[in-house]
């Protein structure tokens, strides 16, 4: 038997007061729909059929080849959304799941619960359900003397009586594909918005006698569907708690996992501490024994094991194995720090390399630079890599002394084993085992 599932993702989500379409605001660092096509296609190899409308083309940027698309022009309701799948589906899927793509909680354990529970029945469908006392907008689920599902009522158009209803139903289906595409056409238009609406399926089907089979949900935040900020927040810190319990469970340690925020494209190796306030974003990879934070923010960098990363920025940049940087200094855009390498306080390497076991203590920065193993950056050194046209590079060899505030104004290079004196504006090579002093920098003596 196989699997099929619709994502209704056409609105634009207006209550969200934004530009962007709904299913695009970000969640952990991703966008919220790619949660939801993640967890269709770790239930069925079929692709997902993505509804789209409002932002139809940026929405297919994002999700790309995951899903299969169909559009809804003009937006006439759930019932119409899910009609304009069936030219995709119909005859190649024996059961569909309709799902929203403003649930990004919503676990595959539940949907494979709701599949089975839809074939066990072999009735024509099965719904997910909540009992909450705060309704959120959801419609109401109206049973019968005997239990029986007989209709869903919106809350808009709910009597008293039917919102003091507690069950709700959370717009998550599970059809029987022969069953689903001859009623689903049949769906009465419903007035004043002139449009179609799955939730009449429940009437259809209980006037045909058929029973429908419901599956209760106990977490309501699993069924969180986002149509304000303020439900976006709710998801964004549940979330983060089920981020931090899965690292903290593979044998990471956070001081306070209220204020460690972590995105959902970042790895992290055992044995690693993190700080408060810390912020991991992007497709950080971070290995074992490593100390990040209090108050650091990496993202899309690699940090290998036994790092320490304290009060500071690291973007884009690369720490080799027992490397170490801050506080308060900056790793930018294709900075490398070997093995062993040390930024201290208040530095900045932007698109440079510090080899093995080289030091740049404080209040330095080094930007298209090189510099060798064990070489020494004194503190206020710059490199002078920008002429107002083009960048240019310095290359520092191994060994070296940069004294306190020198200037080096690339393209230049240092030798190995060479020193300029404090103070030195550096704008012609330095040979290996020389010193160079003054303004401008004169070389005195070589090995």
């Amino acid at each position: 038997m196989t699997l099929g599932f619709i994502i209704l993702a056409a609105g634009q989500g207006t209550r969200m007061r934004s530009q962007v379409p709904k299913v695009l605001h970000p969640l952990a660092g991703r966008p919220m729909i790619l949660y939801t096509v993640d967890v269709a296609r770790a239930l069925t190899d079929f692709p997902p059929v993505l509804v789209v409308g409002y932002g139809a083309e940026a929405v297919r940027r994002t999700v790309g080849e995951a899903a299969l698309y169909v559009e809804q022009v003009p937006q006439r309701g759930t019932g119409h959304a899910v009609l304009q799948a069936r030219p995709v589906l119909e005859g190649r899927v024996d059961t569909v799941v309709v799902v929203c793509g403003d649930m990004p909680l919503l676990r595959a354990e539940t949907l494979r619960r709701l599949v089975e529970r839809q074939r066990e029945s072999g009735g024509p469908f099965t719904m997910l359900t909540l009992v909450s006392d705060d309704p959120r907008g959801f419609g109401r689920v109206v049973r019968d003397g005997q239990g029986a599902v007989r209709r869903v009522v919106e809350e808009a158009q709910a009597t008293a009586e039917e919102r003091a209803i507690g069950e709700l139903n959370a717009g998550v289906y599970a059809f029987d594909g022969a069953w689903l595409w001859p009623h689903v056409a049949r769906i009465p238009i419903s007035l004043p918005k002139e449009e179609f609406y799955l939730t009449d399926l429940v009437a259809m089907a209980a006037e045909e006698g058929r029973q429908i089979e419901t599956l209760q949900v106990g977490d309501p935040l699993e069924l969180l569907g986002i149509n304000t900020r303020v439900h976006l927040a709710e998801a964004e810190a549940e979330l983060r708690r089920r981020i931090n319990r899965q690292w903290m469970e593979a044998g990471v340690t956070m001081i306070d996992p209220a204020t460690t925020y972590i995105e959902a494209g970042v790895t992290i190796g055992a044995d690693t501490v993190i700080g408060p306030h810390t912020h991991l974003r992007g497709q950080t990879v971070i290995g074992r024994c490593c100390q990040i934070g209090p108050n650091a923010i990496v993202a899309d960098s690699v940090i290998a094991d036994g790092c320490r990363v304290l009060a500071s920025v690291v973007e884009g940049a690369v720490m080799e194995e027992g490397s170490d940087v801050g506080p308060f200094s900056h790793l930018r855009r294709g900075a490398r720090l070997a093995a062993g390498a040390h930024v201290g306080n208040f530095g900045e390497l932007k698109n440079a390399t510090l080899g093995p076991g080289a030091k740049m203590g404080h209040f330095s920065y080094l930007g298209d630079a090189e510099v060798g193993a064990g070489a020494n950056i004194g503190a206020g050194t710059i490199t002078c890599n920008f002429d107002g046209e083009r960048k240019h590079r310095t290359v520092v060899g191994a060994g070296a002394f940069i004294g306190s505030d020198t200037m080096l104004v690339a393209p230049v290079r240092v030798g190995e084993g060479a020193k300029t004196g404090a103070g030195a504006v550096v704008t012609h090579d330095v040979p290996d085992g020389a010193v160079a002093f003054g303004v401008p920098a004169r070389v005195k003596g070589t090995r």
